[in-house]
This record gives C-alpha cells, structure tokens and sequence, in this order.
C-alpha cells in the first residue's frame, strides 16, 4: 500500500534553553512547525485508518494511541507559543519566553506514563513513532517519494549518530554497532536507488529499525535527564530537610525547657537516610522517605510551636484582663492576687499550662462576675 500523506520531518529548532532567539529565526520556525503540525496530523489519521483495516490493527493500538499524544502535547506547546508570539510583537522578554517553551520540558507521555520531553524531542520521537508505523502497516512511499525518504532516512541516521554521542559508556558501543549498521544498510539502499533498483521492499524494514533506534535513543536520553533531576531535587530536599530538622530539634529543646507538658513528638534526622542514591529503584524509595520525613518535621513543628503558642496567648490574656479589670474593678484584692500567682506561673520554667490555664479562666470569671 502507498501513502498518500507526503512524509514530513520535523524542522531544527531555533538557539537553546533561556537564550534570546532572533525574530525572525523564530518566525521562520514556527512557520515550519505548524506546517509539520498540520501534516503529521493528517499523516496520523492516514495511519489510524490503516490500522482499523490491519489484520494487526489491535497489536497497533498502543503505538497509535502513544503517536497522538505526543502530537497532541507538540501542538498544545506549539499553540502556547504562537499566543507569546503576538504576531511578532515581541521583544527580548517574550523572546526567551519562548526559547523556554521550545527547550523546557512537556509532558508526552502515553498511557503507560509520563516521559518529560523537549518540544523537539517531542517532534523527533513523533518522527520515529510515525516512521515505525508506516513499516508495520507496510505503507511504503511511492515512488516519486523514495528519493525524498532515502533523504529522510539519512537525515535520521546522522540524528542517531549525535544521540548515540551521548549514550553512557556502559551501554554506547551497543548503540554505535546499531548506528553503523543503520548506516550501511542506509548508503546501500541509495545506492541500489541510484542504479534503478527496486527497494520498496527494502525500506520499510529499515524505515522500522532506524525509527525504533531513534525513539530508544531519545527514550534513554530523556529518562536519563529525569533521573538527573530527580538526583538534584533529592540532594536540595534533603539539604532542606536537614536544615529544617535542626531547626525543630531547636524549637522542640525549646519548648521542653518551657512548657510542661511539652509535646513528645520524635524529630526525625534526614541525615539518617544516608547519601542520594543513582539508581532508579533507590531513587523511589529515597524520595519516598523523604516525604515521610518532611511529613513528620512537619507535624512536629506544628505540635511543639502549638504549646509555646498556647504559653504566650495565656500570658497575654492575662495581661489583658489585667488592664481591663483597672476600668472595671480597680484595686480589687482578689483580681491582683490571681494576676499576681498568673505571672508566677508564667516566669517559672518550666510553665504549667494546665495551671496558667485554670487562672487564667478564674481571673476572667471573676471580672466577668464584677461587672
């Protein structure tokens, strides 16, 4: 089956993440993003129509469904985008803005989950995610269009070659032999084109193999990117946390010393924990933990701040009381022996606040009694 959608690919993005990016860099950009936008959504629906027809349409859902996504989270992206653009009137401020759109982070995860992307990873895993659909549902292009996807097709491999760059150490020599081998099969290909051979058959296995190379690449990448981050915001949380705890242990030495009875909530240390660790699996569970240790901080703080609270309020009532009772009752023996006992509790540390209390309720009582 041919394709009657022309294949498109999506167009290189303008500068980097929080730079300037001239106007009119970024108007050509966004001209060719919403020209890729428009085409990629046609070529998708070409493709989810193949599928309802495909004998193998069921075992395809999922790909097609994880295409639409992506898309839809490019086009949501592309559509902030044009709202900063203003029809061009932007100046500097607007234009890192949007420097900031195209390089932060989207979300085009599928059903299975979230992967945090860039809007052109974003483009370049819809490419991919296109490219191996077209193979499984064996829509070749026709052939006015082999020279144009043998160009594609080239263009994909050297992406492959930059993402290959950074792969880790451990894992980058398996990606190089898939890179050369996607190369070669590539030049091959051209070559046999060029000499007037039939490679219909040929393309679509590799248009397969180059698109599930690229979106593993880009995969990786960005899981990696993620794990970093999560690296960075365990080790600021956990430097927070550890300030935080020094602080409430303070507050609650405090709040011992003073008021009794003082709350007997433990103060968890983070530093218990130990170190951040890298591995995924690791990771979770520390961030995990760390919640629960911030949850704890948290109503440990809460607790103790609540009885030297409760301390100052009684305190200040009783002042309070004190200066109304001059108006109400002035020179009243009793008043000024309750004030008087009141304030012996309030300078005696640690301050029984049960008893605070009950003289202070005595003492409004009997002012309220007076009038």
């Amino acid at each position: 089956m041919t394709v009657r959608t022309p294949i498109v690919s999506a167009p290189a993005p303008p500068g980097r993440m929080g730079s300037s990016v001239p106007a009119a860099e970024l108007l050509s950009y966004l001209g060719a993003l919403g020209e890729w936008r428009d085409r990629r959504k046609a070529e998708l629906d070409e493709l989810d129509q193949a599928a309802l027809h495909s004998p193998d349409g069921d075992a395809l859902n999922a790909d097609i469904v994880l295409s639409m996504t992506v898309w839809k989270a490019v086009s949501d992206r592309y559509e902030l985008i044009l709202v900063t653009w203003d029809s061009g009137r932007v100046g500097q401020t607007e234009t890192e803005r949007i420097s900031t759109l195209i390089w932060g982070g989207l979300d085009a995860g599928g059903a299975g989950g979230s992967l945090p992307v860039s809007l052109p990873e974003a483009c370049k895993l819809s490419d991919a995610l296109a490219s191996s659909l077209r193979a499984k549902l064996d829509l070749q292009p026709g052939d006015a269009d082999l020279a144009a996807r043998l160009r594609q097709l080239r263009a994909q491999v050297e992406r492959i070659s930059d993402l290959v760059k950074q792969e880790p150490a451990n894992v980058r020599n398996d990606a190089l032999a898939k890179h050369h081998d996607l190369d070669r099969r590539v030049t091959d290909l051209a070559e046999r084109n060029k000499r007037g051979a039939d490679i219909g058959g040929l393309i679509g296995p590799l248009d397969m193999d180059a698109a599930r190379t690229e979106r593993d690449l880009i995969v990786g990448a960005a899981t990696r990117k993620e794990r970093a981050a999560d690296v960075a915001r365990a080790r600021t949380v956990r430097s927070e946390l550890e300030a935080q705890g020094k602080a409430v242990r303070a507050l609650a030495d405090k709040a011992v010393a003073t008021v009794s009875p003082a709350p007997r909530l433990a103060v968890p240390d983070v530093t218990a924990l130990g170190p951040v660790p890298n591995t995924p699996a690791e990771l979770e569970k520390y961030l995990t933990r760390l919640d629960a240790v911030r949850r704890a901080l948290g109503q440990a703080q809460a607790a103790y701040g609540a009885a030297l609270q409760r301390r100052d309020e009684l305190a200040q009532l009783l002042d309070a009381y004190q200066v109304k009772a001059a108006s109400v009752a002035p020179g009243n023996e009793d008043l000024a022996e309750l004030y008087r006992r009141g304030r012996a509790v309030i300078e005696t540390e640690p301050v029984e606040l049960a008893r605070l209390g009950a003289l202070v309720a005595a003492y409004q009582a009997y002012l309220e009694g007076t009038k």
